[in-house]
């Protein structure tokens, strides 16, 4: 018998980044990954059956991370995969050189969330500063984070 060295050593949690799903089972404001991108589907439409047998679903989708609109036409029988997609509440502690720092429920801290840009960055820093305790939503899909919304944290 031969001596195997194996390493079977992982770095994540064994969770999957995504799972597959019957095309003709997604639904509107489900998730999808497009290009190997996680999206949220914002329009779907289904073809009739060609003479080759396959319906096709046309689904409209936008990058939950990157707002960017994205389009796949898939036959109706084929999997496709959708994205793991979790959503957490953080309380917002500190912004530190373009960074939230954040607490979670039992107390620790994260600060690897980037400030988001545009209008929901602005408001988040403007509300901060005049002094308001402010909780944080955090999308978390495929290995990607970022800041989704806020709201004044209740007292």
């Amino acid at each position: 018998m031969a001596d195997h060295d194996h390493d079977f050593e992982q770095a994540t949690s064994g969770a999957s980044l995504t799972f597959p799903m019957q095309c003709s089972a997604l639904r509107k404001n489900g998730h999808v990954c497009i290009k190997g991108r996680p999206c949220k589907i914002v329009d779907m439409s289904t073809s009739k059956t060609g003479k080759h047998g396959h319906a096709k679903v046309h689904l409209v989708a936008i990058d939950i991370f990157t707002g960017k609109k994205l389009e796949d036409l898939s036959p109706s029988t084929h999997n496709m995969d959708v994205p793991n997609v979790s959503r957490e509440e953080y309380f917002l502690v500190n912004i530190d050189d373009g960074f939230l720092n954040l607490m979670t429920s039992d107390g620790g801290t994260k600060d690897d969330v980037k400030v988001p840009e545009g209008d929901l960055g602005a408001n988040i820093e403007r509300d901060f500063e005049d002094g308001k305790d402010l909780s944080v939503t955090v999308l978390k899909a495929m290995n990607e984070e970022a800041a989704v919304a806020y709201k004044e944290a209740s007292k």
